[in-house]
């Protein structure tokens, strides 16, 4: 008899001892799987830095390209354009006195 308590009891210690390892084994895997997501996010935080500062860079170099100056120097200087004269300039309102919209639409039509 107790021999067979004895038994019971080995049972019951390889078990838990099963149990003790198999938790071990997923405590383990889980760490592991914690660090490489880990590495994972510091690795798409750089790559937003380097965005931002790439997006920073882009739009200092847009502004640069549609500045004032510069357009008006590769227009007269590349494509030989020039301000008219005053006499050639001629200002048209779409909506004057005797002219309103739904006129101009009719007029097209």
């Amino acid at each position: 008899m107790t021999w067979l308590i004895g038994a019971e009891v080995t049972r019951l210690n390889i078990l838990l001892t099963l149990i003790v390892i198999a938790c071990a084994l997923s405590v383990v895997t889980s760490h592991h799987k914690v660090r490489k997501l880990f590495m994972e996010l510091e690795k798409k935080q750089e790559r937003t830095r380097q965005l931002a500062v790439e997006w920073g860079q882009l739009q200092l170099e847009q502004s640069t390209w549609a500045m004032r100056a510069r357009v008006e120097k590769i227009a007269t200087k590349q494509l030989l354009m020039r301000v008219p004269d005053v006499s050639q300039i001629q200002v048209i309102s779409l909506t004057g006195p005797n002219i309103s919209i739904s006129s101009v639409d009719e007029q097209e039509l």
